[in-house]
């Protein structure tokens, strides 16, 4: 009695690439999704003033920006002062409590960034503030540059 040994069939060795294009499209919509791009067109001048002491915020994403500056104008002209959060230019001063307040109950750790021009008026800059303080928004940060040594 022979023993005969027959050869097995040749397992196929490549891997399969079928339902690769289907993946990538996958991870591509994913990440288009997820992604989150906050570019803000600001429409007044806000030219900082300088400070000495200065610290960073670390965590910019709890960050509202609220810019108090003269109004850009056709022309490189200026306008009055205006106020601007987010994209909009705010005309009432009163809307601004309903909009940071809407804000602070999205991100209770809100941080109101005020970005106020060098030559803006004060009184509307305490009216900002005022307003702020009526949408118990209490976080605020003055942004300015830093001083250069001389």
């Amino acid at each position: 009695m022979s023993t005969h040994f027959k050869k097995k069939a040749k397992t196929k060795e490549d891997i399969p690439t079928a339902s690769l294009p289907d993946i990538i499209f996958m991870l591509l919509i994913f990440f288009m999704v997820s992604t989150v791009l906050r570019e803000q067109t600001v429409q007044v001048r806000t030219i900082l003033p300088q400070a000495e002491a200065i610290s960073k915020i670390e965590q910019k994403r709890l960050v509202s920006y609220v810019w108090i500056g003269p109004m850009k104008l056709d022309g490189n002209r200026l306008g009055e002062t205006a106020v601007q959060i987010d994209d909009a230019l705010i005309e009432d001063v009163g809307t601004i409590r309903t909009v940071m307040y809407r804000k602070l109950v999205e991100q209770p750790r809100l941080i109101v960034s005020l970005r106020v021009d060098e030559t803006s008026e004060m009184g509307k800059v305490l009216d900002v503030q005022q307003e702020l303080r009526e949408a118990n928004t209490l976080r605020i940060n003055y942004s300015t540059k830093r001083q250069l040594a001389n």
